[in-house]
């Protein structure tokens, strides 16, 4: 079985942000787990898919809500 990687543009592109915003992320210990390969950053399809899991929200009160949880 083939894993799916995502570099930091292409993560980028999916959420629709800046890549700096990603490498912030990385600097505070926020966003998706990550590996750091050769000086290379490299984003875990399946990572990126657990991340998004949880931050998914039907109405605006349950995204605040998640946001005062974490």
């Amino acid at each position: 079985m083939s894993e799916h990687f995502l570099n930091q543009v292409h993560l980028a592109r999916r959420w629709h942000i800046s890549p700096r915003t990603l490498e912030r992320w990385r600097w505070t210990g926020e966003g998706p787990a990550y590996f750091k390969i050769g000086g290379r950053v490299v984003y875990k399809l399946a990572d990126v898919e657990a991340y998004e899991g949880p931050r998914r929200c039907e109405s605006t009160a349950q995204g605040t809500a998640l946001h005062a949880v974490q």
